[in-house]
């Protein structure tokens, strides 16, 4: 017999002034399972997370938790009751307490169980020897170490993470979302992730629900979503795109690059070729001149370069096209052409995506 998930939401829906925030959203998760809802600031990630949390009240559908209604027309559970850990972005620690204080905060059981229970996590987060300090005397990374520590301490099935590690520096932010990571996945818990960071999304989640307008537009493993975007909106929240623009004729939309293949859209519809900077191949040799390389590259296009940049880890290079088309290219290490310098240019076209152009503004 499968286990039910730890966390079921049920198309759940949230109105204020009339206005939908949270419009039918429903996914699951799993013991072990990492989720994140990722989107931009707005999308409705927080008012879902709140609703789950039971601090929010949805408007229509149902929460379950291993298989138990804790929201619902027929239910509204208070939150001490749902057996959910919180974890915020300001960590909320009590200045008053001590580290090992906090931890214990709200554990249950004897006087020696609460203290085993908070030394097993302090030793697991690396803080055993900080027991007896507070939280004013810790890093940001610390106090953030020690957040993770007091929500996991309870054991809750379920953790719910609004944006906890957006107030930490960049140089702390790998090393602890994947300290992070591991301590959860030890601890077999549930968790929802609310980020507005594709990166954080992809780095820490087994499964994306991309938001967008309220509603779940795409959700799936983080190498499936990035790899097979739904929407040209899909793809560019993940990184920059380049957008070519193109009329089906015969089945293909002919572009400086050649004719690409159309599948499922009329003859006659506009459609957007999407590419992302990295697929674009630069002749470093030819500088453009002369005839287009024969690589098998497809066909090559000649393009002359109007900026470029390094960025620390690579270059990027902005181009246009013989046709006007604006274009930019990422490349590993130093590469700083000039502006007025031509290329040729090709693109990977297994990387290429194609969708329904949106209609052109009235003129």
């Amino acid at each position: 017999m499968t286990e039910a998930p730890r966390l079921e939401v049920r198309s759940i829906t949230r109105a204020f002034g009339g206005r939908p925030v949270v419009d039918d959203v429903s996914f699951s998760v799993q013991a072990g399972q990492v989720s994140c809802l990722l989107g931009p600031s707005g999308c409705g990630k927080s008012t879902t997370l709140r609703i789950i949390a039971g601090v929010d009240t949805p408007d229509a559908g149902e929460i379950r938790m291993d298989g138990v209604a804790v929201a619902g027309p027929e239910v509204m559970m208070p939150p001490e009751n749902r057996g959910t850990g919180l974890m915020f972005q300001d960590f909320a620690l009590f200045p008053h307490l001590s580290v090992a204080a906090n931890v214990a905060f709200g554990l249950r059981g004897t006087r020696t169980e609460k203290r085993l229970r908070v030394f097993e996590l302090m030793q697991k987060v690396g803080l055993e020897h900080y027991l007896d300090s507070f939280p004013h005397e810790l890093s940001g990374g610390e106090q953030q170490r020690v957040a993770l520590a007091r929500a996991l301490a309870p054991r809750p099935h379920i953790l719910l993470m609004d944006e906890p590690f957006s107030g930490l520096d960049n140089r702390l932010r790998d090393g602890i979302r994947d300290e992070t990571l591991a301590l959860l996945k030890e601890e077999g818990t549930a968790v929802v992730l609310v980020t507005h960071e594709p990166e954080e999304a992809m780095r820490m989640g087994d499964e994306i629900l991309l938001m967008r307008d309220g509603r779940i537009v795409q959700a799936g493993a983080p190498y499936n979503i990035y790899n097979a975007p739904v929407d040209r909106d899909a793809a560019a929240f993940f990184s920059d795109i380049n957008v070519i623009r193109g009329r089906v004729e015969g089945a293909l939309t002919q572009t400086a690059f050649g004719g690409f293949l159309a599948p499922g859209h009329p003859d006659g519809a506009e459609v957007e070729i999407v590419i992302r900077p990295q697929h674009l191949s630069i002749d470093f040799d030819r500088a453009g001149q002369g005839p287009a390389p024969s690589e098998d590259h497809g066909t090559w296009a000649h393009a002359v370069v109007t900026r470029s940049r390094f960025v620390g880890t690579e270059s990027i290079i902005e181009f246009t096209l013989d046709d006007g088309v604006p274009l930019k290219a990422s490349v590993p290490n130093v590469f700083l052409p000039k502006p007025g310098r031509a290329l040729w240019i090709a693109l990977r076209r297994d990387r290429c995506f194609v969708f329904p152009a949106p209609a052109r503004a009235a003129e």
